[in-house]
């Protein structure tokens, strides 16, 4: 291990996903000390929207939210230093290093370098790869890739953290990715900064759960917290902070006058976050294992974590493909009133009712019936009104035949003046067919995939 570079390195995470508060990453920026800004925008829906988006038109397929936030905090972010690390780049990274560029000459920014990360996007090699004996056996169900190949719409390896300590290393002051993980986004600056090595399991380890609690940004502060009461201001919740050591043990925390909190249980909530085998949390770079963290107050709003461990990464990267999987079609109205729970399901019964009068039949497991009010999301966890005097019905539909669920998107709103009375809510119109995004797990070996780091300069 190379000497590091600074005893201490703050990595902030200001966007948990692509519609995130742009107010995170400003107030990021302008509210306090920081040396990395990393933000999160991808999810394996989102390569797919992308994906279509780059095929209607050849410069879009990126996150256009990274170049609106970058237009408002570029002059700042520059003038104290800090440096921007974003898998913004989406499945058209070249395009947003382009529209960024644009924003940089807007404000007269010269000089700054923005690193272009790519190599994850394999779409177009799908057929050499399965030529060369790579079947991209789904992970659930083992089916093999080709049975669905004509209908994959996108496809993305989850690349790892040393492209990003690459970039860095050629003096990029921007970081624009691809399909990066998400602790990616915080463990490449800190192999940079610290001069980690690729076979020093622990402090991978320890950079990559550092990485996995900012990941979802404010979830980490107080955001969709349990003991919810306790979290003061909200409104101006602080988004994390990581202040990490070369020794890989480091501080979740948040900036000083900022709403929100910083606790044991926060981070410990945030930490069985998508949580599988917690003993191997398996990315590209290293296999962690959460059961090693020590987690303890260390201040106000100040989480210490140390004593993690990790073991030798493995030898394929994860792919996310996605392909088209029929159509969908949902709608709801809201019912209200006396006995409105049973005059909710009398409305559901009339709709496939009438449906079935007109030949137009599902079955059962393509059929969505919700009653939103009816304890729903808690059923059989929580306590049910007994009585609620209003309810959202929704229904939706999913099947191969996109003009069969625009059949049933014709029989919600008709139920205002031929159902039970008390319904209301239609006024968004009629529900349309939209299609379905299968999601595609796979593995790949390691060899079959190159990276490639450009930098460019303002």
């Amino acid at each position: 291990m190379s000497s590091p570079k600074r005893s201490k390195v703050l990595v902030a995470n200001g966007q948990g996903f692509w519609g995130d508060s742009i107010l995170g990453p400003i107030r990021l920026v302008e509210e306090g000390p920081l040396d990395y800004l990393t933000l999160d925008y991808l999810a394996e829906v989102t390569m797919s929207i992308m994906q279509k988006l780059r095929s209607r038109r050849p410069d879009a397929g990126y996150a256009t939210d990274f170049v609106a936030l970058l237009d408002r905090i570029a002059p700042r972010a520059h003038a104290k230093g800090i440096k921007i690390i974003a898998n913004a780049g989406g499945v058209n990274p070249r395009a947003c290093k382009d529209a960024v560029l644009k924003v940089l000459a807007k404000h007269g920014l010269k000089g700054v370098r923005v690193a272009v990360i790519e190599g994850d996007d394999i779409l177009s090699r799908l057929d050499e790869l399965i030529a060369s004996g790579e079947p991209l056996k789904n992970m659930d169900t083992g089916a093999p890739l080709s049975s669905v190949r004509q209908r994959v719409t996108s496809a993305n390896v989850y690349i790892g953290a040393f492209p990003v300590a690459e970039a860095l290393a050629q003096g990029a002051d921007i970081v624009i990715a691809g399909r990066l993980t998400d602790p990616g986004l915080v463990l490449g600056p800190l192999i940079h900064e610290f001069g980690w090595r690729s076979d020093q399991w622990d402090l991978l380890a320890a950079g990559t759960i550092a990485g996995h609690i900012v990941e979802c940004g404010a979830q980490c502060t107080g955001g969709n917290y349990t003991d919810w009461r306790k979290v003061p201001d909200l409104a101006r919740i602080g988004y994390p902070i990581v202040e990490c050591t070369s020794d890989g043990s480091f501080v979740v925390t948040k900036h000083e006058g900022t709403g929100g909190l910083v606790d044991v249980s926060a981070v410990a909530h945030q930490l069985v976050y998508e949580m599988g085998d917690p003993r191997n949390y398996i990315t590209p770079d290293c296999v962690a294992d959460f059961t090693s963290i020590r987690l303890e107050q260390a201040g106000r709003d100040r989480v210490r974590a140390s004593g993690i461990r990790g073991k030798p990464a493995t030898p394929t990267f994860k792919v996310s493909l996605s392909y088209e999987n029929g159509y969908k079609c949902a709608g709801q109205l809201t019912i209200s009133g006396p006995e409105a729970l049973e005059k909710a399901r009398l409305c559901a019964s009339i709709v496939w009712k009438r449906l079935e009068l007109d030949g137009c039949t599902f079955r059962p497991e393509e059929r969505l019936e919700e009653y939103v009010g009816a304890n729903v999301c808690h059923a059989g966890i929580a306590a049910a009104e007994v009585a609620p005097s209003e309810v959202v019905l929704r229904l939706g539909v999913k099947c191969a035949d996109e003009d069969k669920c625009d059949r049933f998107g014709m029989e919600l709103v008709p139920l205002v003046t031929s159902g039970p009375p008390g319904v209301t809510g239609f006024a968004g119109g009629r529900p349309k067919a939209t299609e379905v995004i299968g999601y595609w797990p796979a593995l790949l070996r390691k060899e079959a995939v190159r990276t490639q780091v450009t930098v460019f300069e303002s």
